[in-house]
């Protein structure tokens, strides 16, 4: 089967990005944001979802993270939506649910590949960091609403029990993702039209 795939590349006044990114491929990445965290979190997306990433950015980040996370979610993806194609055969939902260590950070992530973007965030708790205090946190949910929006799909983050290390929440966001994606993506032999009742996605 030929691989799928989608490349975008975009240079403003206040970032210059080249996303390259396969979705039939083994989780090999090649990952430089200028933003330590934002790297990693792509990194773990792509090897527990077995997608191939190459994605090289450079922003004004003298100024703030904001613009380069943004663009890098916006040109992923496009360059996702690329990948995906007509949509035939493909399963069209995921999900996963991915713990990460002592934090106990459970987090179940549910997607759907429906041409309505959507991003939807929630969390156990009232006052969680991850929708208050912690930076990197609110970075990262900027970056899924930019790349939810741009690969037109339906995107439900939550947060069963956060623990008390936001990273590893973080970090258990992005493999569920991986996880989900690839199984939303992946072909249906026995399926050779678009899964929708209305013939379009």
């Amino acid at each position: 089967m030929k691989k799928r795939k989608g490349s975008r590349n975009r240079k403003t006044q206040e970032t210059n990005i080249r996303v390259k990114f396969t979705l039939d491929g083994t989780g090999k990445s090649n990952i430089d944001t200028g933003v330590p965290f934002l790297n990693h979190m792509l990194t773990l997306f792509a090897r527990h979802g077995l997608f191939d990433l190459d994605l090289k950015a450079r922003g004004d980040l003298g100024v703030d993270a904001h613009h380069t996370v943004e663009d890098c979610g916006i040109l992923l993806g496009q360059a996702l939506f690329k990948a995906v194609g007509d949509k035939k055969g493909i399963k069209r939902f995921g999900y996963a649910y991915a713990p990460m260590d002592e934090a106990l950070a459970r987090v179940r992530v549910v997607l759907d590949l429906s041409g309505r973007p959507g991003f939807f965030f929630s969390t156990n708790k009232r006052d969680s960091s991850c929708t208050t205090t912690d930076k990197n946190a609110r970075l990262i949910k900027h970056f899924l609403k930019s790349f939810s929006d741009e690969a037109k799909l339906t995107l439900h983050v939550d947060i069963i029990k956060e623990g008390g290390d936001i990273h590893h929440a973080m970090e258990a966001v992005f493999k569920a993702m991986g996880l989900a994606l690839d199984q939303a993506t992946t072909i249906d032999k026995r399926a050779k039209d678009i899964p929708s009742t209305k013939g379009t996605l």
